[in-house]
């Protein structure tokens, strides 16, 4: 009896503390994700600065940096403390899985599409 109580808390143990590997993974997923997405958009805002001029352009980056980027970010990880509360592990691993490319796809793909804006709009103006 002693040992089958031993055994359910030991298993308890693990599952919380693989919930809570999620929850870190997702964060230094969103971490780095950040920093890589900050790092392609200064490069390519650099660029973009000396092709067509204006320094309006750097502020106008680092405003949809602070005030769009970050808290989307910040809602992926928001989004996954709800999803592992009440999820298995199997279901998590592929979610897990889609919810990263995602982020990952958004970091480095959004630097470009920032930059084209900020572009159109200091051309034009």
């Amino acid at each position: 009896m002693a040992q089958k109580a031993w055994h359910s808390a030991a298993t308890m143990d693990t599952r919380t503390s693989a919930r809570g590997d999620w929850l870190k993974s997702m964060s230094n997923h969103v971490a780095t994700a950040l920093l890589a997405y900050t790092g392609v958009l200064i490069f390519l805002t650099m660029g973009a600065i000396q092709k067509v001029g204006g320094m309006g352009m750097g502020l106008f980056a680092l405003v949809v940096l602070v005030a769009f980027i970050i808290p989307m970010f910040r809602n992926f990880e928001r989004r996954w403390e709800r999803k592992v509360a009440g999820s298995d592990d199997a279901v998590l691993a592929g979610e897990f899985r889609r919810q990263t490319m995602l982020l990952w796809l958004l970091a480095l793909g959004l630097p470009f599409g920032v930059t084209a804006l900020a572009m159109a709009l200091f051309a034009a103006g």
